[in-house]
């Protein structure tokens, strides 16, 4: 069984503030972007493999891969037999556009699938809000906002405010932001005045530049100046809007149809 599992942009992204259980209180939108993917192929085997083929080499051990332990979830639960996972990377590591989530998330559904497993979005989403926060949206992978950790969704209709522009995403080389990296230093919102996530998205492209921010930019951009410049560089191209993708280095930007 072979998938191409997708990246996402965020359109918009508030930390709200910290929660007690150490993670962050968030709203986002999720949005599917299809221009930059995977090839993940998951075959039934007589042993347990993994292999990992990216451009540059794998810099992290491919046995905990996130769509490793997707498998190791369900062969707890439901006993599976071994399979032969391949996965070729396309997508960036340490850019915002959650590629090693979307892997994991794929990884659940071929499973089921390929096991009769019977798992719904639902359950599906359960299992891969344990893998990562932003994992179940690669369940359901249409226009979600985010809230909670981002794992908790709701269907968001993006395509009547998008239908007039293309999204073109821009992956800066050299620079890999960790989610970690973009937390430090974060000043979540919690004692400033809040308009929600949602009201401003409907508030139509036109007003986002000066409405529509996601929070990581103010710390990302101080440790990598040149971020900032190349998003400065889309609005002059002509960008009606442009940001920072959850916690970077990817930047994407709207352009108007011609």
């Amino acid at each position: 069984m072979i998938a191409h599992p997708n990246v996402k942009i965020n359109l918009g992204l508030h930390i709200l503030k910290r929660r007690p259980d150490g993670f962050h209180e968030l709203e986002t939108l999720f949005v599917p972007y299809p221009g930059i993917s995977d090839t993940l192929e998951i075959v039934p085997s007589e042993e347990f493999s993994i292999d990992i083929i990216k451009k540059g080499g794998v810099d992290w051990d491919p046995k905990k891969d996130l769509t490793v332990r997707a498998y190791e979830l369900l062969r707890s639960d439901f006993g599976i037999p071994p399979v032969k996972i391949r996965l070729e990377k396309t997508s960036p590591v340490g850019a915002g556009l959650g590629g090693g989530s979307s892997d994991a998330a794929f990884a659940l559904r071929m499973l089921s699938e390929l096991f009769s497993l019977g798992l719904d979005d639902a359950r599906l989403a359960s299992y891969a809000a344990r893998l990562g926060s932003d994992c179940p949206f690669f369940i359901y992978n249409r226009p979600m906002l985010g809230r909670g950790r981002g794992e908790i969704l709701t269907p968001f209709d993006i395509e009547p405010l998008l239908k007039d522009y293309r999204i073109e995403v821009v992956v800066p080389e050299g620079i890999s932001v960790s989610t970690s990296e973009a937390y430090c230093g974060i000043s979540p919102r919690e004692r400033a005045p809040h308009e929600s996530l949602e009201e401003i998205l409907r508030s139509g492209v036109k007003e986002w530049p000066e409405r529509l921010v996601n929070d990581f930019e103010a710390t990302v951009f101080a440790k990598y100046p040149a971020l900032a410049e190349i998003k400065a560089g889309l609005y002059e191209k002509g960008a009606a809007y442009a940001s920072l993708s959850g916690s970077g280095s990817a930047l994407f930007a709207l352009f108007k149809q011609n």
